[in-house]
């Protein structure tokens, strides 16, 4: 697999990572299982390792997810194989009963740090991320104390998660792409002049392009790597899921605006789309769907969420496919995604 360089320190990864969130957060909760997402973590090693030549497998997690249990987890794989996987945790979010809050003061950050090693069973994060900025602690003073945590050698770079944009898609509807990014750039911004950003972690997908009308050429003039998070469209791109199919409650996609019935058939012709140019070249809708996010630049690394290892090697196989100038602009000229704030 190629290698793929995250910020101006060139940080090696594999050009697919893996994002572990859906096997103990926010999707099917009926569907996780520990032993079964250990198997995955593994099956996704040894694609990345079979194919050669490539980075570490960038493993994707946060101290939130569970809480706690996803880090857990990555942790029993990281013991066993801690050489072969570029891990990258996050802080900054604190899980309630019913709620979520930012923490992003020093001691906290700091305390939190230590946690996810201990829960990762290793003695350093290749990257550390915050996961949103606290609106009670200036940014800058949470990116200091991240800082000392590269200065302790307990992290190696830091990465900044992008401000959601549903609320802002919703208060602008169609206009996409404009506007969306702006509070993340101007967080990179502040930050930037405390340490550097080697990495930013945005949504990028067929269906919610945005990130490339502003946030990915900032991060382009500037060395940074783009994380591509949720590149399959929180599974939708990967034509497996059928319209009216419904979503267990705790399922984020329970709640989406685009995983309604109608919404659901509204966007079918998207998958169409990718499957007419995923049988010209031999493989499947989600392989096409994250080559498309390859090709956006060297700098972007997708990490598709799995739960189980089938979907983990699928998706590593995209990094063999090589879509022509044709696909993409066959890819380009597929209707927008629709949702219900359209």
């Amino acid at each position: 697999m190629e290698r793929r360089t995250i910020g101006a320190g060139a940080l090696e990864v594999g050009a697919v990572g893996l994002g572990c969130m859906p096997m103990s957060w926010a999707y099917t909760g009926s569907r996780q299982r520990g032993d079964a997402s250990v198997r995955t973590v593994h099956a996704a090693l040894d694609a990345v390792g079979a194919a050669g030549g490539g980075g570490g497998l960038l493993l994707d997690t946060a101290d939130m997810y569970g809480p706690f249990t996803n880090e857990l987890l990555i942790g029993r794989v990281l013991k066993e194989r801690r050489a072969e996987a570029f891990v990258s945790t996050k802080c900054g979010l604190l899980v309630g009963e019913q709620h979520i809050v930012a923490n992003g003061r020093p001691g906290y950050v700091k305390r939190a740090c230590d946690a996810s090693l201990r829960r990762l069973q290793t003695e350093t994060i290749d990257l550390y991320q915050l996961h949103r900025a606290d609106p009670e602690v200036p940014i800058e003073e949470t990116w200091g104390a991240m800082a000392e945590l590269v200065a302790a050698g307990k992290v190696r770079a830091l990465g900044l998660c992008a401000v959601g944009a549903r609320a802002q898609r919703r208060a602008a509807p169609g206009r996409p792409g404009r506007g969306l990014h702006d509070a993340t750039i101007r967080q990179l911004e502040r930050v930037q002049q405390v340490f550097p950003v080697s990495a930013v972690q945005a949504e990028l997908s067929v269906w919610s392009p945005e990130a490339l009308d502003a946030l990915l050429p900032w991060c382009v003039d500037r060395g940074i790597g783009l994380l591509a998070a949720m590149p399959l469209g929180n599974g939708f791109l990967t034509g497996t899921l059928k319209p009216g199919q419904g979503f267990e409650p705790d399922d984020l996609r329970a709640r989406h605006p685009r995983f309604t019935a109608e919404m659901m058939a509204a966007n079918q012709p998207l998958v169409v789309g990718l499957r007419r140019v995923a049988e010209r070249h031999g493989a499947t809708p989600a392989q096409v769907a994250l080559a498309w996010v390859l090709a956006q630049g060297r700098h972007v690394v997708p990490i598709p969420g799995a739960k189980r290892e089938r979907w983990a090697v699928e998706n590593a196989g995209a990094a063999a496919v090589r879509l022509t100038e044709a696909d993409l602009a066959e890819i380009a000229a597929l209707p927008p995604a629709l949702g219900s704030w359209d």
